[in-house]
């Protein structure tokens, strides 16, 4: 089955298209940038988030017009390619992977040379082998399917699009809350879990600890 993704081209000083999907049969790869507070030692981390998530089953309905539910649930696996802000921008300094979940909660982060050394070469290669990946995060073959095929035929062009949000992509602080404003809510609880409140500046935060809460609502 061919991807859906969001027509949109990641450019310097974008915020209203945040995050990617690369939506198949029984998977989806979401795409996006990310900030995160350090829960020990208060550093700021940016960059590129690539996470594998699966579909949940949906009855159709309606004509064979209708538009369908599409439900994007389940994480299996992500990879974080970030900077650490203490660091020299653009070394992958805090880049990591999460090879499974429990239920919600990534699992611990996993760090190899070889994903700091070219982190992009590192996510195409995983890409084009979900079965492995899908392995490594406790799940038979079966849960990728054919999706495997397909996801390592767009493997580039993900890793494409996960270019355009790298860490140096992201050239100020204005600019990276923009992209991740829509996780305000989460910083706030990074804030409330630091291991000692000091080691932040909350000036860094201001802007997400500024934002409302939720989503405004459509009617």
């Amino acid at each position: 089955m061919e991807a859906l993704i969001a027509p949109v081209v990641p450019t310097a000083w974008q915020g209203a298209e945040v995050l990617y999907s690369f939506v198949h049969s029984r998977v989806a790869v979401l795409v996006r940038h990310w900030f995160e507070i350090g829960l020990t030692d208060g550093v700021l981390e940016h960059g590129a988030r690539l996470e594998l998530r699966l579909l949940e089953p949906q009855a159709h309905r309606g004509t064979e017009s209708a538009a369908q539910r599409l439900v994007i649930d389940r994480p299996v696996w992500r990879a974080d390619l970030f900077d650490r802000l203490d660091r020299p921008a653009g070394t992958f300094s805090a880049a990591h992977f999460h090879p499974r979940f429990d239920g919600d909660e990534p699992s611990d982060r996993v760090f190899r040379p070889e994903l700091t050394a070219d982190p992009w070469a590192w996510a195409a290669a995983q890409l084009s082998d979900l079965d492995a990946v899908a392995a490594a995060g406790g799940l038979p073959p079966e849960a990728v399917g054919d999706d495997a095929r397909d996801v390592r035929d767009q493997a580039a062009m993900i890793v494409d699009v996960a270019r355009g949000l790298a860490p140096t992509a992201c050239r100020s602080r204005d600019q990276c809350f923009r992209l991740t404003r829509d996780v305000a809510e989460t910083v706030r609880i990074m804030v409330d879990n630091l291991a000692d409140p000091a080691l932040l500046d909350p000036a860094d935060v201001r802007s997400w600890l500024d934002e409302p809460a939720g989503l405004p609502e459509v009617r």
